[in-house]
């Protein structure tokens, strides 16, 4: 599967371990915080609006960015807790797991950050994530008739993404 460049998309990557419907949220967040794409699937309780949860979600990145980065055993650079760091600075974590769900993330090197809430036993997703992003390339990026950091409005992503997402279950 190619991450970056390319000109089609290479068949999706086996489906994660897990029973019954996995995928419940997916967010993608541009560098500045602005929510370009946001699905869910299954999620019988919402207590936020949606500008909240966009907020909160982008916070809690922010803030766990900066904890990883800050408690990194191998770095002599600790930098302050809270300061931006760019992408693929610092060591960088890839999910966390509680009791009711897992959150999987990654970040490109052009600021993209997507990140898919699944059932908390769901097994690595990072192919799963660079695929999503390499929909993201094809549908959206490439399409003459996108202003970047404006919300995705295009059918096909959005069919896209609901099939394979629909299809980690």
């Amino acid at each position: 599967m190619q991450f970056f460049g390319g000109s089609e998309i290479s068949p999706s990557p086996p489906a994660p371990a897990a029973s019954g419907n996995n995928a419940h949220m997916l967010y993608i967040f541009n560098r500045n915080g602005v929510c370009l794409l946001y699905r869910e699937w299954n999620r019988p309780l919402k207590t936020l609006s949606s500008q909240q949860d966009h907020k909160l979600m982008f916070g809690l990145l922010f803030s766990l960015k900066s904890l990883t980065a800050k408690m990194d055993p191998t770095s002599v650079e600790k930098g302050n807790l809270g300061v931006p760091q760019l992408p693929g600075q610092g060591c960088s974590f890839h999910s966390f797991r509680t009791n009711t769900y897992k959150l999987s993330f990654m970040e490109t090197p052009s600021g993209i950050k997507i990140i898919l809430v699944t059932h908390p036993r769901t097994s690595d997703l990072r192919d799963s994530l660079k695929y999503i992003y390499n929909l993201y390339v094809e549908y959206v990026v490439k399409n003459p008739l996108y202003s970047p950091g404006t919300p995705i409005r295009y059918e096909l992503f959005n069919k896209a993404v609901d099939q394979y997402v629909r299809g980690l279950g």
